[in-house]
This record gives C-alpha cells, sequence and structure tokens, in this order.
C-alpha cells in the first residue's frame, strides 16, 4: 500500500488547526466585546426605581457532570405598573430571599438589577 498518494492526516491538521485556533479567538474576542458593550450601554443609562411585583423566579444551570463543577444562574421576573416585564439575573441569596408575589420598589439601571425592596403587606 503506497501512504505518498493516500489519506495524509499530518497535511490535513496543518489546515484545520489554525482554522480552529482562529474561530475559538473570535468567539472568546466576541463575547468580551458583547459584555463590554453593554456593561458601557448600562452605565449611560439613568438608574430606576420603580413599582414592581415578582411575577416568576427560575434557575438554570450549566456544566457539571464526569466530574466537572456546575454553576447555578439565577432569575427573577418583575412586573411593573405600566405591565412591562423584565428579567434580571440575580445573587443566590437575593433569589432565595424573594418570592413571587412580593411587591415592592425594583432599582435598575439598563439590563443590570441591583435591588428589590419589599413594601410591608397591610392586612385587612
Amino acid at each position: 500500500m503506497d501512504f505518498d498518494q493516500g489519506f495524509d492526516m499530518f497535511s490535513i491538521m496543518q489546515t484545520i488547526f489554525p482554522i480552529f485556533f482562529i474561530l475559538v479567538v473570535g468567539i472568546i474576542l466576541f463575547t468580551i466585546f458583547r459584555g463590554i458593550r453593554e456593561w458601557s450601554s448600562n452605565n449611560k443609562q439613568p438608574r430606576l426605581n420603580v413599582d414592581a411585583v415578582v411575577v416568576s423566579k427560575r434557575t438554570s444551570i450549566s456544566g457539571g457532570g464526569n466530574d466537572s463543577h456546575a454553576s447555578t444562574s439565577y432569575h427573577v421576573t418583575f412586573q411593573v405598573e405600566s405591565g412591562d416585564r423584565m428579567e434580571f439575573s440575580v445573587g443566590g441569596r437575593e433569589y432565595g430571599q424573594l418570592a413571587e408575589g412580593d411587591i415592592g420598589e425594583l432599582v435598575f439601571q439598563g439590563t443590570r438589577y441591583h435591588r428589590f425592596s419589599r413594601r410591608q403587606q397591610t392586612g385587612s
């Protein structure tokens, strides 16, 4: 069998590796650029305090399996007086302290969540 004319793994890797490397670096740079752009956009937005209700909570888990570390992201959806709904990423501690139906003041800036202060419910 003549190996000179057939399948040459080395020459294929010389072509595929640079393309793969450029693709991975491009994805990393795009992600960094997008994060900086969102951070900058949020900084230009006014900090708003609005009355809101917690309408839903959810979690998303990424990673895990085969002895790798899993991470959990926490999200809370608020409904403001106009009827608009906004979902924000929050920390685990904040997530645990909020309950659906909580009423209070939501403080946010663009897509950045700052805090939610519950109002005391008055019973009749």
